[in-house]
């Protein structure tokens, strides 16, 4: 077992790109340490002066040192690993150190001793020293390892090609060994190949990741603004309210002060009629009350005030209207949001086509395989186990297991079908509830009533207009299905559920006994999309 002073030392030697000891070792400001090669060539691929280990990022190319400290201790350890050394099996005395050893004696010579030997046998095999001379020998037969048994993959000697290995194909180990270092040499560089690719995708990783947050900081700012905006509009409309009420008030109250202005003075004419009256009833001079009597037996000219009513409650439907005022607002606000969002969704848009072999036999898929129609009569095919034998409905080709995805369905005047997503495990076969709870998250029309989703129990949809072209929109990590009005540039619906499998683009449509026109998936063409993080 490696005492803890080698365990230090050996992670100290290791340079985390090449994964092996270090060749010049050079430490970058933030203090971790690389072979000047591999830091060099490092660089050059990457997009930024980062660190490997710690990714700390440079503006520009920082100036790197040799560690002399960590060379020597990279030195060392590489002569800790080198092969012991071999001593001379002919010496008596001191024995030397052995520069060949024999392979058909299986002894090793120091300089000396070998100038005998090579005098004596000039054709023996001579190879670098080594301790286990007794391996390359067939244990079976005594002989050395000198052929490579392409059949059973190892080594055998002549006598073994005599015997065991007689109708097999045998190559010189020399030859097998000159093409599995070639072997080898190409699996090392796969395998730094690797190292790099899975580098790059970490720096990538990071590099979304940072997009990503830039990303969340503007929706933060957008949502600020929007809701800001909306406070704004909420508080205008409530002040408005405010004074409108307030201005009612007002004129109500100078109408009611001119009515009771006027009724004052009618008053003040009846007291004074009554008044009169009072005094001549009580008069006793005949003349006078007869002169005066037709003057103030009628009542003076006044006003009928049986019908004016001044109202104690406000004009009824005053909230209302300005509350309906303000949801024309937030409808357009709405609208701009799901114009904004059917924008950002048509980046992942992918090519989605029908898989003919999950098409009912009612169904009939264009050549393209990108248009279903319903043929009004049976199909002979074979009855896969793919295929759905009784619902009229067909599966994309492509399926999702992560990732953003969106694609646009022509439904055109069709008045009889489903379109979303579906599970892959789904029963294909018999009677078919298209339902979340069966594993379908789906748009549909039905008999060109009504429009609705496939929760449990269907939801019914209030859909101003006639859909045409119906937009898509999967995010398998939010398990998010969503439905776009592409000609409004409005939402329509969005499922929020987990998945937990492949799921598959999903297409349904029926007409009863006759063709149908075509449900048709759109090239997205009027737009340029890329992929995003």
């Amino acid at each position: 077992m490696a005492s803890p002073t080698n365990m230090l030392v050996e992670e100290q030697v290791h340079c985390s790109i090449c994964l092996d000891v270090f060749t010049n070792p050079v430490s970058i400001p933030c203090g971790h340490n690389f072979c000047m090669a591999c830091i060099g060539n490092y660089w050059k691929t990457s997009a930024f002066f980062m660190c490997p280990m710690c990714k700390k990022t440079f503006f520009k190319q920082p100036d790197i040192s040799i560690n002399t400290v960590l060379r020597e201790i990279a030195e060392q350890f590489k002569e800790m690993r080198a092969k012991p050394e071999v001593s001379c099996d002919v010496c008596t005395g001191p024995q030397q150190k052995a520069v060949k050893a024999c392979l058909v004696c299986l002894t090793s010579y120091c300089e000396e001793h070998l100038k005998t030997h090579t005098a004596r046998f000039t054709k023996h095999k001579l190879i670098e020293p080594v301790s286990n001379l007794e391996d390359r020998m067939c244990k079976k037969h005594e002989r050395l390892l000198e052929l490579f048994c392409k059949k059973d993959q190892i080594m055998v000697c002549v006598l073994c090609t005599e015997m065991d290995h007689r109708a097999h194909y045998t190559v010189p180990v020399e030859r097998e060994w000159t093409e599995k270092k070639v072997q080898l040499r190409k699996t090392e560089a796969d395998v730094q190949q690797m190292i790099q690719e899975r580098m790059k995708k970490v720096e990538d990783i990071r590099h979304c990741v940072e997009l990503n947050k830039s990303s969340a900081q503007r929706e933060i700012e957008d949502s600020m603004q929007v809701f800001s905006d909306l406070v704004r509009a909420v508080q205008k409309a409530q002040a408005q309210l405010i004074l409108a009420i307030e201005e009612k008030q007002r004129e109500t109250e100078l109408w009611a002060q001119s009515l009771i202005k006027e009724l004052e003075q009618e008053i003040t004419a009846l007291k004074m009629r009554n008044s009169e009256i009072d005094h001549l009833s009580h008069t006793e001079d005949h003349i006078h009350f007869l002169q005066n009597f037709p003057s103030l037996i009628t009542h003076p000219q006044t006003k009928d005030w049986s019908g004016t009513h001044v109202h104690t409650d406000q004009s009824v439907g005053t909230i209302r209207r300005a509350v309906s005022k303000l949801e024309e607002t937030l409808t357009e606000e709405i609208q701009k949001l799901a114009e904004t969002e059917l924008k950002r969704v048509q980046k992942y848009s992918v090519d989605v086509t029908l898989d003919p072999n999950t098409a009912n036999p009612w169904l009939q898929l264009s050549e393209d395989c990108r248009q279903v129609r319903h043929l009004g009569a049976w199909q002979d095919l074979p009855d896969l186990p793919e295929r759905f034998n009784t619902v009229v409905i067909t599966l994309g080709r492509e399926g999702f297991t992560s990732g953003r995805h969106y694609w646009e369905v022509q439904v055109g005047k069709k008045d009889d079908w489903y379109l979303g997503v579906a599970r892959g495990s789904v029963n294909r076969k018999g009677r078919i509830a298209v339902s979340t709870a069966q594993g379908y998250w789906a748009l549909a029309m039905k008999r060109g009533q009504q429009y609705r989703v496939s929760t449990s129990p269907p939801l019914q949809l209030s859909v101003e207009a006639k859909l045409s072209r119906v937009g898509v929109y999967v995010d398998m990590e939010a398990g998010q299905v969503s439905f776009y009005d592409v000609d409004s540039r409005s939402h329509i619906f969005t499922f929020m559920d987990t998945f937990g499998e492949k799921i598959y683009p999903f297409f349904y449509l029926y007409c009863c006994d006759k063709a149908s026109d075509t449900l048709s998936i759109c090239p997205l063409v009027d737009s340029t999309y890329n992929k995003q993080c």
